[in-house]
Protein backbone atom coordinates (compact mmCIF):
# COMPACT_ATOMS: atom_id res chain seq x y z
CA UNK A 1 0.00 0.00 0.00
CA UNK A 2 2.56 2.38 0.72
CA UNK A 3 3.24 2.93 -2.80
CA UNK A 4 -0.50 4.28 -3.43
CA UNK A 5 -0.54 7.74 -5.27
CA UNK A 6 -3.68 8.11 -2.84
CA UNK A 7 -2.08 7.89 0.67
CA UNK A 8 -1.98 11.04 2.45
CA UNK A 9 -4.50 13.89 3.97
CA UNK A 10 -7.79 14.31 2.14
CA UNK A 11 -10.05 17.48 3.38
CA UNK A 12 -13.17 18.71 2.68
CA UNK A 13 -13.54 22.45 1.36
CA UNK A 14 -14.56 23.63 4.74
CA UNK A 15 -11.99 21.95 6.67
CA UNK A 16 -14.35 20.13 8.85
CA UNK A 17 -13.83 16.72 7.58
CA UNK A 18 -10.20 15.07 7.66
CA UNK A 19 -9.18 11.71 6.66
CA UNK A 20 -5.81 10.54 6.58
CA UNK A 21 -5.48 7.29 4.05
CA UNK A 22 -1.98 5.21 6.02
CA UNK A 23 0.76 3.57 3.79
CA UNK A 24 -0.52 0.30 6.13
CA UNK A 25 -4.12 0.19 4.49
CA UNK A 26 -5.51 2.16 8.23
CA UNK A 27 -7.69 5.67 7.64
CA UNK A 28 -7.85 7.84 10.46
CA UNK A 29 -10.82 10.34 9.58
CA UNK A 30 -11.45 13.77 11.99
CA UNK A 31 -14.57 15.51 12.39
CA UNK A 32 -14.20 19.04 13.61
CA UNK A 33 -12.32 18.90 17.15
CA UNK A 34 -13.32 15.01 17.49
CA UNK A 35 -9.50 13.28 16.22
CA UNK A 36 -9.76 9.69 15.25
CA UNK A 37 -14.09 10.29 14.72
CA UNK A 38 -13.57 7.17 12.42
CA UNK A 39 -11.03 4.74 11.89
CA UNK A 40 -10.40 1.24 9.64
CA UNK A 41 -9.43 -0.10 7.02
CA UNK A 42 -9.49 0.62 3.23
CA UNK A 43 -8.45 -0.74 0.40
CA UNK A 44 -8.13 0.77 -3.27
CA UNK A 45 -8.44 -0.89 -6.51
CA UNK A 46 -8.06 1.39 -9.59
CA UNK A 47 -9.69 4.55 -8.58
CA UNK A 48 -12.57 2.82 -6.16
CA UNK A 49 -12.30 2.66 -2.69
CA UNK A 50 -14.14 0.70 0.45
CA UNK A 51 -13.52 1.20 3.79
CA UNK A 52 -14.17 -0.66 6.63
CA UNK A 53 -14.61 0.97 9.73
CA UNK A 54 -13.45 -0.74 13.16
CA UNK A 55 -17.21 -0.30 14.46
CA UNK A 56 -18.71 -2.29 11.40
CA UNK A 57 -20.14 0.15 9.15
CA UNK A 58 -18.84 0.36 5.29
CA UNK A 59 -18.40 3.04 2.86
CA UNK A 60 -17.01 3.36 -0.61
CA UNK A 61 -15.98 6.18 -3.46
CA UNK A 62 -14.27 7.43 -5.88
CA UNK A 63 -11.37 9.28 -6.76
CA UNK A 64 -12.48 11.63 -9.75
CA UNK A 65 -8.75 13.01 -10.44
CA UNK A 66 -5.06 13.02 -8.49
CA UNK A 67 -6.73 15.61 -6.25
CA UNK A 68 -10.27 14.95 -5.55
CA UNK A 69 -12.38 12.36 -3.78
CA UNK A 70 -16.32 11.56 -3.94
CA UNK A 71 -17.27 9.70 -0.52
CA UNK A 72 -20.10 9.75 1.45
CA UNK A 73 -21.84 12.41 0.30
CA UNK A 74 -18.71 15.00 0.32
CA UNK A 75 -16.16 16.08 -1.76
CA UNK A 76 -12.70 15.89 -0.27
CA UNK A 77 -9.11 17.61 -1.88
CA UNK A 78 -5.53 16.53 -1.17
CA UNK A 79 -4.45 18.70 0.96
CA UNK A 80 -1.42 20.06 -0.31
Amino acid sequence: MSNNKYVGMWVTADGYIRQELLPNGRYDEARGQRQSAYTGRYEITGDYIEYWDDTGFTADGNFTDNDTLQHGGYVFYRES
